[in-house]
């Protein structure tokens, strides 16, 4: 899969990352200036969703059901603009990868079809300052996250998301378990980011699908796709919604 992703450069060694340097009253600082955003796409072009795993050997059954599943983020975007989705994964000993971007469910099924987990840590923040590199590059319309652990110093992730959050990126990020370290963590990133936190059980594979539905009409169509997709009584769009306003 070489010709397909990037891997994601480690940080070298004694260069200072602004983020590291953020205090508490700053990031509360991103919050009060990201209220003022209206993030919406732009308008004849395609919404951009980095589509985000924790890819080590607890997710594999969560992977497994993630390619199955993935399908359901183009159902409905079509209709409200279009999707492209950049998948984002880390896993192993310092390994994290991104692919190319794609505009359809096949292609991003391939691409999720040629990877295994491996055990490893967490690697969130980088997928976090990925996130904000690409937006550099085009408009990020929102990172989806799925995962089951946190195993990195939660400051670190509360300034990266709140860097986000100035930029009108917001994360969804959907939980699988009960683990309350990561709960605070994942809970902390969307707050920062105004996106939306959400756990779903991986008995009913239909609460991620309607999760990742959701999030990407909203990539596609902003906060109106959004209330659409609410009005036509689907829970997954209604609890990303309840948490946005």
């Amino acid at each position: 899969m070489a010709e397909d992703e990037k891997k994601i450069p480690t940080r070298r060694p004694g260069r200072t990352d602004p983020a590291q340097t953020s205090s508490r009253p700053e990031i509360d600082a991103f919050i009060q200036r990201a209220r003022t955003l209206a993030p919406a796409p732009d308008a004849g072009k395609r919404g951009r969703l980095i589509f985000a795993l924790d890819a080590t050997m607890s997710r594999q059954p969560t992977w497994d059901t993630a390619c199955k599943l993935q399908g359901e983020m183009f159902r409905e975007t079509a209709a409200v603009g279009g999707l492209d989705v950049q998948l984002a994964y880390f896993r192993g000993l310092n390994e994290c990868r991104v692919s190319r971007w794609v505009s359809d469910g096949a292609g991003l099924g391939d691409l999720m079809g040629r990877i295994s987990c491996q055990g490893g840590h967490t690697q969130i923040r980088k997928i976090l300052s990925h996130a904000r590199a690409e937006h550099a590059k085009g408009k990020v319309a929102a990172l989806v996250y799925v995962g089951d652990a946190m195993e990195e110093p939660i400051d670190d992730l509360a300034a990266s998301a709140g860097e986000l959050g100035l930029l009108g990126v917001p994360a969804f990020v959907f939980q699988e378990g009960h683990d309350q370290i990561a709960e605070q963590a994942f809970r902390e990133t969307a707050r920062l980011t105004r996106g939306a936190y959400c756990r779903f059980d991986l008995s009913a594979a239909h609460e991620l699908a309607e999760l990742l539905r959701a999030a990407a009409v909203y990539a596609a169509g902003g906060v109106k796709a959004l209330a659409d997709l609410s009005a036509k009584r689907s829970a997954g769009a209604q609890k990303l919604l309840a948490q946005m306003r």
